[in-house]
């Protein structure tokens, strides 16, 4: 099996072209990642999860994709999950899944697709980052939380490596905007050897 869609996410340049790139892979995408123990989605989900005891609480799975994340979430015994990604034949593989409320299109220049206040919680789970969301994503999604809400995400190890990412995390924490509640440097994808960050942060 070719491993060449994941080689070359670290290299997109542009909104355009990671949206063709994730449409491309969206077939073998769960196989590629699985294939390399893809085990942040566990890991952010179990993290989660002391914060919010209520499995009925909506969770927003923001760049949802395939459903791993939210296969990861379920697991972890969250019941109200809606998901939202850019690419259409992601959704579909996120449909099958079966552990979604409502599956949610958006266009990917859109600057604030997602309702301020309505998910009192939001995952974004190998999202911002490297390949991925660019790094004002994380305002993004901290402004759509009403005070008092919860955002898990991940940063894996070439997006620890690029400061235009945990600055942003760290202007909402050193702001007194957020407040960080948990962090833990694990393993992201273990074939691969690549680790991420965890973490969890409350809106104040």
């Amino acid at each position: 099996m070719s491993d060449k869609f994941l080689k070359d996410t670290y290299d997109l340049k542009s909104a355009q072209e990671t949206q063709e790139h994730y449409q491309r892979w969206a077939a073998s995408y769960d196989t590629e990642v699985g294939s390399h123990t893809y085990v942040t989605p566990d890991r952010v989900a179990a993290a989660l999860r002391p914060y919010v005891p209520d499995a009925d609480t909506p969770i927003l799975d923001y760049g949802c994709g395939t459903g791993l994340s939210g296969l990861a979430l379920h697991k972890a015994g969250f019941r109200a999950i809606d998901g939202m990604d850019p690419t259409p034949e992601m959704l579909e593989g996120a449909r099958i899944k079966g552990v979604y409320r409502t599956l949610i299109p958006f266009d990917i220049a859109d600057p604030a697709p997602v309702e301020a206040g309505k998910y009192p919680v939001i995952a974004a789970i190998g999202v911002v980052g490297a390949g991925a969301a660019p790094p004002e994503t994380f305002d993004l999604l901290m402004n759509a939380l009403p005070r008092g809400g919860y955002l898990a995400f991940s940063f894996n190890d070439h997006t620890l490596a690029d400061h235009a990412y945990t600055s942003r995390l760290n202007d909402w924490l050193d702001m007194g905007h957020a407040r960080l509640l948990f962090r833990e440097y694990g393993p992201h994808l273990v074939g691969m050897d690549m680790k991420s960050d965890v973490y969890v942060v409350d809106k104040l």
